[in-house]
């Protein structure tokens, strides 16, 4: 059996393209930097600021309204003959850097928004330009396998990150300098785009030969398929946002632990994250190839009753007298699981749906779920974590109940796309 694993991956290995490698580098290290901020900001934000969690929700879910705007000119731009994606990504990590400058300074309200307002933009820019590089780089027959390296080095460099947070905060105690780690990390992406990534051939078309960008939205937004993945792919989008700001805010004010009457330590966060992190990463290959023999949408179906049952055990852990640690490090296994079953398929339907010079601008509303699922997600979040714990605790049940909405949304899908 051990051959027989090793055989199939050295089957598909050789065939991703080395651009693909040299961009998951680049995307590891950026992550690094990311994984030092992305779970421990609403604590900060919350705890040591003072700032509600409905307000550090809004301010936090107003990246959205920017990354809408960043959205649509980033899949314009990448499609563009002219500037094409290697600019963009240059642009969005410029960008980005900036933003964790100006959070690393944050003293109120106003200037989170502002920060998160910056990071919304940059965060747009980058995605559309992101996925089609590393669309274009994959073939028919490897092009879930390929985007999974992708996700690979993302969830790799999450993992780091958040160890090395907690490291930092138990010796220094201060969250600032992360963002200022977050930063440098930008940077770095910035330096491996600049001197690894070419423009990918797909890119190399006349521009008389490309669909003007308005008659090239204009053809994505009717392609009914794809608009009916996009109602479904918000759920999703909404899903992952709780993991990113509600539930570390969630497992530090509200799961207790039995011996001291209080949540969660920022160490004991930080290694659950990372066990997260680090399950999704040994589960990503394996559960790629298991899911290679379904259709998309029954992957993204698997995807969605694992993320049912993630948050069970998430309302499990608030509610139950005791084990409250093992009730959380099994709803985040099973969340690592919903993840890496959606990314992969996610985005290798976009890509089978999207002629290849469009790719851009499909990516690009593709991304403008992710704005919409936070937009969404991490004000609804911390109204719920400013509510008395039984509405908080019923929370996580309303998800369950979203998820029966969802599967209904992907067995419709599954069969527009088989007429």
């Amino acid at each position: 059996m051990k051959l027989a694993s090793q055989s199939q991956l050295s089957s598909w290995l050789p065939s991703i393209h080395p651009q693909v490698w040299i961009f998951a580098i680049g995307r590891f290290l950026s992550e690094v930097g990311t994984g030092c901020t992305l779970f421990y900001a609403p604590i900060f934000f919350v705890n040591q600021l003072g700032l509600s969690a409905t307000s550090v929700g809004v301010a936090l879910g107003s990246a959205s309204i920017s990354g809408v705007v960043g959205r649509i000119a980033g899949g314009s731009l990448a499609d563009s003959g002219y500037w094409g994606r290697r600019r963009t990504l240059l642009l969005a990590t410029a960008i980005s850097a900036i933003a964790s400058l100006v959070l690393a300074t944050t003293n109120n309200f106003t200037s989170l928004v502002i920060g998160s307002l910056i990071s919304g933009l940059g965060i747009g820019f980058y995605w559309p330009a992101a996925e089609a590089v590393v669309a274009d780089a994959s073939q028919i027959d490897n092009r879930r396998e390929t985007f999974a390296i992708a996700r690979l080095a993302d969830n790799l460099g999450l993992a780091i990150g958040i160890v090395l947070a907690g490291f930092l905060i138990a010796i220094i105690g201060s969250y600032r300098w992360l963002f200022f780690i977050d930063a440098i990390s930008f940077l770095v992406f910035f330096g491996v785009v600049y001197v690894g990534i070419i423009e990918t051939e797909q890119q190399q078309i006349k521009e008389s030969e490309k669909t003007e960008h308005f008659a090239s939205w204009m053809a994505v937004l009717s392609d009914r398929r794809f608009l009916v993945y996009i109602a479904v792919n918000i759920f999703f989008t909404i899903y992952i946002s709780q993991i990113h700001s509600t539930l570390p805010l969630y497992f530090k004010n509200f799961v207790l632990v039995e011996s001291t009457a209080t949540g969660f330590t920022e160490t004991t966060i930080s290694g659950l994250f990372a066990w997260h992190l680090v399950f999704a990463i040994v589960c990503q290959l394996p559960v790629t190839s298991i899911l290679k023999r379904c259709s998309h949408t029954l992957a993204l179906t698997v995807s969605a009753i694992f993320w049912a049952i993630g948050f069970g055990l998430i309302w499990v852990s608030g509610t139950a007298t005791s084990h409250h640690l093992v009730w959380v490090i099994l709803a985040l296994g099973v969340f690592a699981v919903a993840i890496v079953s959606y990314t992969p398929s996610s985005a290798s339907l976009v890509t089978d749906l999207a002629p290849e010079n469009q790719r851009g601008v499909y990516f690009s509303i593709n991304a403008l779920c992710w704005a919409v699922g936070s937009f969404i997600g991490h004000p609804l979040g911390g109204w719920a974590l400013d509510q008395p714990q039984i509405i908080t605790n019923g929370y996580w049940l309303g998800f369950i109940l979203s998820v029966a909405i969802a599967v209904v949304i992907l067995q419709y899908l599954n069969r527009i796309l088989a007429d």
